[in-house]
């Protein structure tokens, strides 16, 4: 071979190596803006409609907010896609992933559900272009005539490691639907095992993709029954019912661990009931103190609120293996009239690294007006750290956001990178609309602008 020709062969196996070690899509070493600052530091004053309106651009796009902030966001939905009307349901929740799996890709895809019967076109699937942060509408989900066109999407959520697989439950079944091909796979069915006039809801699933959890529910009534938990590797189900009034439950990242949170008698409090779902053991935590409230989970281990922690709405760690432990204080707020992280997201956990080298995000919108509601993420280790991100621009007593006022709360969650946080807020007006910040995570854990790699590329020098 020709010096000439090796060189051009060189050039094309780093070209590939490159591609396989995750460049492609990483776009920046770090994003823009944001600051550290301790727990319980000072709060800052809520902004105005009209203070709103000078930064936010009216149609969808791109803007930085004003300082101190200074990070860079893009707007998602705008009054076009609602003819004008109020139609945009919040995001799903914090747990619930509202973009994909796009760490190997320069495009990220979001959903949002666009309600039908308020002028928009039903579930509804948006593109970032990440290099350019052009934000563009692909499209409803599905087609003309379809029963999913109806729904809130709330519950559903994007695959941890299927770049275009999105999971949402009917009635009995768990399915995955190709957001491109259009395609259905039903995951399970539960009809077989628990019998007619039941359904499923609150799913979650391993970042794997081989282990899942769903609330048993009595289609007829709405009752309750318990958690499920299915293993695609077996094709066989675990049951966990309930012992008292049963409220939620959720599987860690990991896919070993379920924690049913249930009512167990204790005044004002719901007593959690940690499951191994490898051998089916469980152990009980009734409380009231340590046990948790709004939570999300990693790998062998939660984060979540501690309501009667002497810190103000504190939130704590608590870890599960090898030993089931509760861990310190991850968080807390300058007092109790302030829950600045009130619904945790924690969508970007990463296997085989340590809590203390992650963080999660939190936001909440409070009737507080003299005070910022703010995105705000934390390590999860006891140093006190939070990384202030963005104001959520929400104002509970604006008419913008359906319905009441869980439905205006800002449940924004984080994407699989945790360096994008998706939320929807009412801008202090009288429609929601959804927004995406960058997060400056480089801020608090070194290296976090680091997206995981993309798999290997076989080489062969032909």
């Amino acid at each position: 071979m020709s010096t000439s020709g090796r060189s051009l062969l060189f050039l094309f196996v780093v070209l590939l190596i490159a591609t396989a070690s995750g460049a492609v899509g990483q776009t920046t070493n770090s994003f823009p803006g944001g600051w550290v600052e301790k727990d319980g530091a000072g709060i800052r004053s809520r902004y105005g409609a009209a203070q709103i309106q000078s930064f936010v651009p009216a149609q969808r796009g791109t803007f930085t907010f004003p300082a101190p902030y200074n990070t860079k966001a893009v707007r998602i939905t705008d009054a076009s896609d609602c003819g004008g009307a109020d139609c945009v349901w919040y995001v799903g929740y914090s747990y619930w992933r509202n973009t994909n799996a796009h760490q190997n890709s320069n495009e990220m895809l979001i959903f949002l559900g666009l309600a039908s019967n308020r002028g928009g076109a039903g579930p509804t699937l948006f593109k970032l272009d990440k290099t350019t942060d052009t934000i563009t509408k692909v499209g409803p989900l599905f087609p003309t005539g379809s029963k999913f066109l109806n729904y809130t999407a709330e519950g559903w959520y994007f695959s941890a490691s299927r770049q275009n697989v999105l999971y949402l439950y009917d009635g009995p079944k768990m399915l995955r639907y190709d957001v491109v091909t259009n395609q259905f796979e039903t995951v399970f069915d539960i009809t077989a095992q628990f019998g007619v006039d039941r359904n499923i809801w609150q799913m979650h699933s391993s970042n794997d993709d081989l282990v899942h959890s769903a609330t048993l529910q009595v289609t007829s009534t709405g009752e309750y029954l318990g958690c499920l938990v299915y293993s695609e590797v077996t094709a066989q189900f675990r049951y966990y019912p309930k012992i008292g009034i049963f409220d939620e439950c959720n599987l860690d990242k990991s896919g070993r661990w379920t924690i049913n949170l249930e009512d167990l008698g204790v005044a004002n409090d719901l007593g959690m009931r940690i499951f191994d779902n490898q051998t089916g053991q469980e152990t009980r935590i009734s409380g009231p103190n340590g046990t948790l409230g709004h939570l999300d989970m990693g790998y062998g281990y939660a984060v979540g609120a501690d309501n009667f922690n002497p810190l103000p709405n504190a939130s704590i760690l608590w870890s599960f293996n090898p030993s089931i432990v509760q861990g310190p204080v991850v968080q807390y707020n300058v007092n109790w009239n302030v829950a600045a992280v009130n619904h945790i997201s924690h969508t970007n956990s990463k296997p085989n690294v340590p809590s203390s080298q992650q963080w999660a995000c939190g936001s909440d919108a409070s009737t507080n007006y003299a005070v910022q509601n703010e995105i705000t993420c934390f390590r999860i280790d006891n140093s006190d750290d939070q990384l202030i991100v963005a104001p959520v621009m929400t104002d509970p007593s604006a008419s913008g956001g359906c319905c009441d006022f869980y439905a205006k709360q800002p449940k924004g969650n984080l994407d699989i990178t945790g360096r994008y946080f998706i939320w929807t807020t009412n801008l202090g007006g009288n429609r929601m609309d959804a927004f995406l910040v960058k997060v400056p995570s480089q801020l608090l854990v070194s290296g976090s602008d680091t997206a995981p790699p993309a798999p290997p590329v076989n080489l062969r020098v032909l």
